[in-house]
């Protein structure tokens, strides 16, 4: 489910909060690497000497532009430039889901094992991990059989359903959406955690001083990103993440602010926000999401700081594919056809067309087995396949 679900679906911050992001990657890079391990390759400009808000972009769909000190609209011609329009791109969706954390809410993993099962080729493990002082969050990890190799991985994030992590993770009765579990007999490491309220994990973010539930959402895949990582049997190089509906945007969201996610299927994940049901953001506004979309942005489209055209574009020109069915009532196909249309041409500055994809299977909200096996056939493209390297 997603959004569209008005049961559980889916003011302004000054640049100071950027200049904290900034400092708070900055720490987050320095522990990681002293721990050894890969580090988040964020890309972001420093913040500029005044303390206004980001630009706002009122047509997102233009994305070959940047707006300067003026207001004034400067072409992007350049990787460079791009750089610069992406970076008002992250901080307008912090204006949105609030700042995103760094070296102050991170702490030791302290990974606990609490049960292994051995399964039809993987052993699933349910664990628990500490993202932060205080908190700890439910996950099942599925390590293939077979020679002890570093293998690539895939972050699977789950749709809205009460079961979270173990839908993927293959506990579920719907076959479709399996893909933690199909992944990991195909050869994949494969990390299933559970979103914020779903699953075995309750957290009120907004006691903890989170803006929304999305931000808190993205730290802790962060923090699974950072498990991931530090596992010997991962190459740390073929990261990649999936998720259908609420997952499916949940994984454009992580994979923006976390550069080591080589690649990224979203199926039934999102469209433009003024194709979303007409404009009307509700389902995008409850406590789940972002309460800010109402509180502060009204509801609407056209006040919203940010939107998945941009979201899109800011991933280039990492490998996208996007499962977008024709009869999808919550999230409408030709919002899906417009995002896709507005961030082509910043793949194409990259000179890489190739790796922003769509398909539109003739079907309803679903993830269905040929598109499942689409979206495998990309990992096994853009990581190299479940073809594994030798330990480290």
């Amino acid at each position: 489910m997603s959004p569209g679900n008005r049961a559980f679906a889916p003011g302004h911050r000054a640049l100071i909060w950027r200049l904290l992001v900034v400092l708070g990657i900055a720490g987050c890079v320095s522990a990681l690497v002293a721990a050894g391990r890969s580090r988040i390759a964020f890309s972001a400009e420093p913040p500029p000497a005044n303390d206004a808000p980001p630009p706002f972009y009122a047509d997102k769909t233009r994305l070959l532009v940047v707006l300067d000190a003026q207001a004034r609209e400067q072409p992007v011609r350049t990787k460079q430039e791009w750089a610069k329009r992406r970076n008002h791109i992250l901080a307008n969706m912090q204006q949105v889901m609030g700042p995103l954390p760094g070296a102050e809410r991170r702490c030791p993993l302290d990974v606990q094992v609490v049960e292994e099962i051995a399964g039809d080729g993987h052993t699933r493990r349910k664990l628990s991990f500490a993202p932060e002082a205080g908190d700890r969050v439910p996950a099942y990890l599925l390590l293939p059989k077979g020679e002890a190799r570093r293998r690539p991985a895939v972050l699977c994030l789950h749709q809205t359903h009460p079961l979270g992590k173990g839908e993927p993770a293959g506990l579920g009765d719907n076959p479709n959406k399996k893909y933690a579990l199909e992944l990991a007999q195909r050869g994949y490491v494969t990390l299933a955690v559970d979103y914020p309220n779903f699953g075995e994990y309750q957290f009120d973010p907004y006691a903890h001083g989170y803006t929304s539930a999305t931000m808190k959402g993205i730290w802790n895949h962060i923090r699974a990103i950072d498990l991931l990582t530090s596992l010997d049997e991962v190459d740390p190089q073929r990261i990649g993440v999936i998720g259908h509906s609420l997952g499916g945007h949940n994984s454009l969201f992580v994979a923006v602010f976390d550069e080591r996610i080589r690649a990224v299927v979203s199926s039934c994940g999102y469209c433009s926000f003024p194709r979303y049901y007409d404009g009307r953001l509700a389902g995008w506004s409850h406590k789940g999401y972002m309460p800010r979309i109402h509180d502060v942005y009204e509801l609407n489209p056209a006040k919203m700081p940010f939107d998945f055209t941009e979201v899109l574009a800011a991933l280039a020109p990492r490998p996208c594919l996007t499962i977008a069915p024709l009869h999808d009532l919550n999230f409408a196909v030709e919002g899906v056809r417009e995002c896709q249309v507005a961030a082509r041409p910043v793949y194409e500055l990259f000179g890489a067309a190739d790796r922003l994809a769509v398909s539109y299977p003739d079907c309803k909200h679903d993830f269905p087995p040929a598109e499942r096996r689409r979206a495998y056939a990309w990992f096994d493209r853009w990581l190299g396949g479940p073809v594994a390297v030798p330990s480290r």
